[in-house]
């Protein structure tokens, strides 16, 4: 069971949660449930501020050290409320919040006095928003008679050492949780594992990427061999739209891993795009739950869905982007110009979600997020500067405030008709499509339109396929 930011707010949220694991384990036949949170919502982001504000060095050390202190009030705030009078429970997590907070400040000071931010740096900083959150978790659970223990994913996830973003070693977790996690849950012990961070096989702290705690909870859920893995969030599972663009969207039943991991990708912000990863390597199934509706059955995602009646399931929208465009009639039958034109984006570390080329070869178009648009734009140029000398290639230029909305849907596969029927609906909403990318899988169709147009785009795909009777 994964708790996020949202679902670990302030001290009340923390005692909801505490009464949902409580209510999962009392369940007839249930085994005790193993828990991965992240870190009280918005410490995270606390956290990188604070880390920036020591780079300025020994002037900035002081502001730094109150922002430890800020962090630490809230803290001690949250516990006070959830424990109340069980002063047992209080007294032993205060002494441990203490030497988080004592390891936090050394790691700011040595930041602000050498004036320098490595990325093992900023991955050990951050670290301690979900460190702490377990103790409080933990806590809440003990003070309603439930014995919990709180574990950092440093002595269990195993990983590289690309921090920022670390790759773990499955093999090496699954050792791990064997040994530290396994044993408490079979005592009935509920262990609280902190989300977003493993460590390396030398124990130094790495983090998964930002949102990364739906990932660590398929890490651990795969490590333990669960029988499913619960990401518990603030809506009733993967919605077919965006509710807060499209009114109408609905909750969707269950969703193969392929479906999941398309709405991951394009935009569905539900799950984090590397979450299914573990899931379907050990063949366990994930359910999205509502940490404020918790009696709706929410969305299971397994290795097959249901067959729907309509072909898709769900609408998405990645917004704040730019379309990059390599074009010339010098291009045409010319070996190696995708090559060298993706060749150019990875060199730059410029992330492509989406590729269109024309059938003529003279045309490459491109999506990249808008804040890499430039560094984009320079590389390319870089690259094909003989060709643009040459006039071999005409232009590369770049649209900006353009969005993908995507389609998707295992049943589309094979049935005719889909995307004729969805660029009629963008066409009757007056949508002009620039450019267009399907898969050989047939699961997903995306569209780039303008971000003006994105609205008008999402309801009037969902109306058609969601909403429509056909």
């Amino acid at each position: 069971m994964k708790f996020g930011g949202s679902s670990l707010a302030d001290a009340g949220r923390i005692r909801r949660v505490a009464e949902l694991v409580r209510r999962a384990g009392r369940e007839p036949g249930a085994e005790t449930p193993v828990v991965v949170v992240s870190a009280m919502g918005g410490v995270t982001d606390r956290l990188f501020a604070l880390a920036r504000v020591a780079l300025g060095g020994r002037s900035a050390q002081g502001a730094a050290l109150e922002q430890v202190e800020e962090l630490r009030r809230h803290h001690e705030q949250a516990l006070a409320e959830i424990c109340g009078e069980a002063r047992d429970v209080s007294g032993d997590v205060l002494s441990r919040l203490d030497a988080y907070f004592a390891e936090l400040r050394d790691i700011v000071i040595g930041v602000s006095l050498l004036g320098e931010l490595s990325p093992r740096s900023l991955d050990a900083i951050a670290s301690y928003g979900e460190k702490l959150s377990t103790l409080l978790s933990a806590a809440a659970l003990r003070v309603l008679g439930t014995p919990a223990a709180a574990i950092s994913a440093e002595e269990v996830v195993v990983t590289d050492a690309t921090f920022g973003s670390a790759v773990p070693d499955m093999e090496a977790t699954t050792r791990r949780a064997a040994e530290q996690v396994v044993p408490l849950a079979r005592q009935g012990i509920v262990p609280v594992v902190t989300g977003y961070i493993g460590a390396t096989p030398e124990g130094v702290t790495t983090t998964l990427g930002r949102n990364g705690s739906d990932y660590s909870a398929a890490i651990v859920g795969a490590a333990v061999g669960a029988e499913e893995i619960w990401i518990w969030t603030d809506v009733d599972g993967v919605m077919t739209a965006d509710p807060r663009l499209v009114p109408s969207a609905r909750s969707l039943p269950d969703l193969s891993y392929a479906e999941a991991a398309e709405l991951a990708y394009f935009g569905s912000k539900v799950i984090h795009p590397r979450t299914i990863v573990p899931a379907v390597a050990a063949g366990v199934p994930i359910r999205i739950k509502n940490t404020f509706n918790p009696d709706h059955p929410g969305t299971l995602i397994a290795a097959s869905s249901s067959h729907a009646v309509k072909a898709v399931k769900a609408v998405t929208v990645i917004r704040d982007l730019a379309l990059v465009t390599v074009e010339g009639l010098g291009m045409l039958g010319v070996p190696g110009i995708a090559g060298r034109t993706f060749g150019a984006m990875a060199t730059a570390g410029v992330n492509v979600l989406m590729i269109s080329q024309a059938s003529s070869e003279s045309n490459i178009a491109f999506v990249v997020a808008q804040r890499e648009v430039a560094t984009a734009v320079a590389a390319l140029r870089e690259a094909f500067a003989l060709e643009l000398h040459r006039h071999e290639v005409d232009a590369i230029r770049a649209q900006e405030g353009v969005a993908i909305v995507t389609a998707v849907g295992g049943d589309m596969r094979g049935t005719p008709g889909v995307a004729g029927r969805l660029f009629g609906a963008l066409g009757n909403a007056g949508v002009n499509v620039i450019a267009i990318a399907q898969g050989s899988s047939e699961l997903s169709i995306s569209c780039t339109v303008l971000d003006s147009a994105v609205v008008d785009a999402l309801r009037a795909v969902h109306e058609e396929f969601v909403e429509g009777t056909r």
